[in-house]
């Protein structure tokens, strides 16, 4: 059984953001199809902030949400997405943009794998990944897996200790403003990466187009926990 089977017949997973928050979700497009993006100064993150938060209430919407697998155009916003010879540009995660402070909970238990500030403009800014176990049906195995939280507040690391529990439902950090999140319009990065791969307190969100087919496979659609429509 592969990890997106695993969690599909999963009954059912905590909220990961309050239901009020989650009720009425605006899917926001970052591709270049999205012109809008044309006029944003994305350098600019007041701006940013005020065109994400602007679609918001022009859609009487409480959270954006979107972007798994989806070739964005706004990491050009950031020399961290133009290190290689290739730039990143496939998103690996879903974001849900909603405003800073709004609380972060466990969609299921599971423990603190790690911690880390990646204080990089454009990078996660504080980060957590937490560690996950689930039973495979008809066997006596589990599956291991992990889930990473991106753009938090620095206030949300305070305190967390590697190993500690987390229970289902549990509070575990609040979506940071900027610029201490990463100097981002405030959204939780939310992923689920089968295998970390060495990596501790970071894992890439965004990958070069020729690495994608390798990344989805280690990253299956984070939808398949959110269950948003």
């Amino acid at each position: 059984m592969t990890l997106p089977e695993l969690l599909a017949q999963h009954p059912a997973f905590a909220p990961i953001l309050p239901a009020d928050v989650l009720a009425k979700p605006l899917v926001l497009d970052f591709t270049e199809k999205n012109r809008e993006l044309d006029a944003v100064d994305l350098t600019d993150t007041q701006r940013f902030n005020d065109y994400v938060f602007g679609k918001l209430w022009a859609h009487d919407a409480t959270v954006g949400a979107g972007g798994y697998d989806e070739y964005r155009a706004i990491y050009r916003r950031s020399a961290h997405f133009q290190q290689a010879d290739e730039p990143r540009c496939i998103h690996l995660g879903i974001d849900l943009w909603a405003r800073a402070g709004t609380p972060v909970f466990a969609p299921l238990a599971g423990q603190l794998h790690s911690v880390q500030d990646n204080a990089h403009f454009g990078d996660y800014g504080p980060t957590l990944i937490l560690e996950h176990q689930l039973p495979v049906p008809d066997s006596s195995f589990t599956m291991r897996f992990y889930t990473l939280y991106g753009h938090l507040s620095r206030v949300s690391l305070v305190g967390k200790r590697v190993g500690m529990p987390v229970g289902v439902g549990e509070k575990i950090a609040e979506i940071g403003p900027f610029p201490e999140n990463g100097d981002w319009p405030p959204h939780l990065h939310f992923q689920v990466i089968a295998d970390l791969q060495g990596w501790r307190g970071d894992y890439p969100g965004v990958c070069a187009l020729s690495e994608r087919e390798n990344y989805l496979r280690n990253c299956p659609n984070p939808n398949l926990l959110l269950r948003l429509s």
